[in-house]
């Protein structure tokens, strides 16, 4: 069971700070008190940094929303309902709003629908780093759905740092090169203009392979 509620400082002492916290729900207090002697109780206290979400990440979060009603056909509002009640059920979290939920929660919800669009083959209006400010998070889905990072397209791995010629790519150990995943036409971009040039007309970076990357490409990883 989860349930958030809030807690207020009372006064500062010399062993620390002390907390009020009011538990406004009887059954919940109820619930406290069947466990509060036993070994499964089990809290937590997270100190909210006070930063809300910004207006561009409710701005891309609507629009991923949107796209995925273009799909599906049902209106943002009702996607938005599902959707968050099904990233609640996987990462544990409390209910949120995207008119005041924190940085982090908004970051986190929109990798969430990210992953679902890629998860799902779901058309997106804009290429996927412009609908998100966490781009690791966005090249790690994009290489474990093997679409390019840069168009949505069905894409390849591409080594950020060039192999070297005469190597067999089956034997080498990939864990910890950094590599992104492309289409066909970027891939060749890529290689012509040269990555650093590449990188900063997209405004995308490799990252380093991990032993989930090494499995979904079928690439050595030790």
């Amino acid at each position: 069971m989860y349930k958030e509620v809030k807690a207020k400082v009372h006064r500062e002492t010399a062993e620390g700070t002390v907390l009020f916290v009011l538990v406004p729900n009887e059954s919940l207090t109820d619930h406290l008190r069947k466990y509060s002697d036993s070994d499964i109780l089990d809290g937590e206290i997270r100190i909210d940094d006070g930063r809300t979400i910004r207006a561009k990440q409710r701005k891309k979060a609507w629009a991923i929303l949107g796209d995925i009603s273009k799909y599906n056909g049902d209106d943002r509002d009702t996607n938005h309902w599902w959707l968050k009640e099904m990233y609640r059920d996987e990462s544990g979290s409390g209910k949120f709003s995207l008119s005041d939920c924190s940085v982090t929660t908004a970051r986190l919800y929109i990798n969430f629908l990210l992953n679902f669009c890629l998860l799902w083959d779901i058309p997106l209006s804009k290429p996927i780093v412009e609908h998100t400010d966490d781009i690791s998070n966005a090249v790690y889905a994009t290489l474990m759905h093997k679409k390019c990072i840069v168009c949505n397209a069905p894409g390849e791995l591409h080594h950020v740092a060039c192999v070297g010629m005469g190597f067999d790519r089956e034997q080498i150990v990939h864990l910890g090169l950094r590599v992104m995943c492309l289409c066909r036409k970027h891939h060749s971009e890529a290689h012509t203009v040269g990555q650093a040039a590449f990188d900063e007309r997209y405004h995308v970076y490799g990252i380093e392979a991990d032993e989930e990357i090494c499995k979904k490409w079928r690439l050595r990883h030790e």
